[in-house]
């Protein structure tokens, strides 16, 4: 949240060109999605709960942090803040599956020098992560500015709780549910990289598409999900690291101690979230996330109607 000036008036009218995207130019939108990191203890604190407790489940962490973000001054934390809280939360997947990391790693490097067979399981798997990372990375550098301010209008995160929550709900029930991850092909690892990128769009969540897409293609719900937290690794922590870069040059220095606060908040929570999700789904359906992302899109349309929400609040909208 601003402290003092908004951007606009710190900067001047040099930053009131209009972007495609519905926000302001592009230096008026990047001092603006920069400075919404400044906020309060308290929005860092609630925030940093809404990301640890939502980014595994199939309900668009992002989205979350979009819609309660606005509580605090009417405010998108943004982009920057999200990326840089996911990695708290995705310290919380390397430590949980620390193990199955290592090994990995350690079959994927020998691999290499040929000490074990190049279509070992591990080995295999590591690739696989690999090769599926590589479409989120490349569709996030190519519409990184839509990302950042148009795709954040809130009827379009309204828009994919809604409709993507009825995609999981339809191939939740009809999915076969009975390959293992190890017989997981290239093909299979690729298309869900591809998927992985819907979650690129407020609404759509990482896990939700990765694990839909993991059903759809006949895998087990536990092995879908423990794919989809591999998966999200690489794109994850990469993108923190980018913004976190990114923010330090701030001109209005961000308030370090509260993204913090959030970052270790999500981190804590995130890890519990992980344990019981893997045991939630290995004998349940994902019903009630579908549920609730219908219900929590139509209450953000009457919020959005009657004038509680805006579809871009200032950081995006300027």
């Amino acid at each position: 949240m601003w402290r003092g000036s908004r951007p606009e008036q710190e900067f001047g009218n040099q930053f009131a060109v209009r972007s495609p995207y519905g926000g302001p130019g592009a230096r008026a939108s990047e001092a603006m999605r920069r400075g919404a990191v400044s906020m309060g203890w308290l929005e860092a604190l609630v925030l940093g709960i809404v990301q640890g407790l939502t980014e595994f489940l199939p309900i668009s962490s992002s989205a979350h942090q979009a819609i309660v973000g606005q509580f605090f001054g009417g405010e998108d934390p943004g982009s920057a803040f999200t990326a840089i809280t996911q990695l708290g939360t995705e310290s919380a997947v390397i430590i949980f599956f620390r193990k199955d990391i290592w090994l990995i790693i350690k079959s994927w490097a020998l691999s290499l020098t040929g000490k074990i067979p190049r279509n070992d399981p591990e080995a295999r798997l590591g690739w696989l992560v690999i090769i599926g990372s590589i479409p989120i990375v490349v569709l996030g550098l190519i519409f990184q500015d839509a990302i950042d301010h148009g795709l954040r209008n809130l009827w379009t995160t309204a828009a994919m709780l809604a409709g993507f929550g009825i995609i999981i709900g339809v191939i939740d029930q009809l999915a076969a549910n009975s390959r293992p991850m190890e017989s997981m092909t290239w093909r299979h690892g690729l298309f869900l990289g591809l998927v992985q990128s819907l979650a690129l769009i407020p609404g759509v969540s990482r896990s939700g598409a990765t694990i839909t897409g993991g059903l759809a293609l006949g895998y087990q719900r536990v092995a879908a999900a423990k794919f989809s937290f591999l998966l999200a690794i690489p794109a994850v922590v990469g993108s923190g690291l980018f913004k976190l870069a990114d923010i330090s040059s701030d001109p209005v220095p961000p308030a370090w101690g509260p993204i913090a606060l959030a970052t270790v908040i999500s981190f804590v929570i995130g890890y519990a979230v992980i344990a019981w999700l893997l045991r939630y789904v290995s004998t349940h359906t994902f019903l009630p996330f579908v549920i609730y992302r219908i219900a929590l899109a139509a209450v953000v349309a009457v919020l959005l109607i009657t004038g509680v929400l805006t579809p871009l609040p200032p950081t995006s909208a300027g």
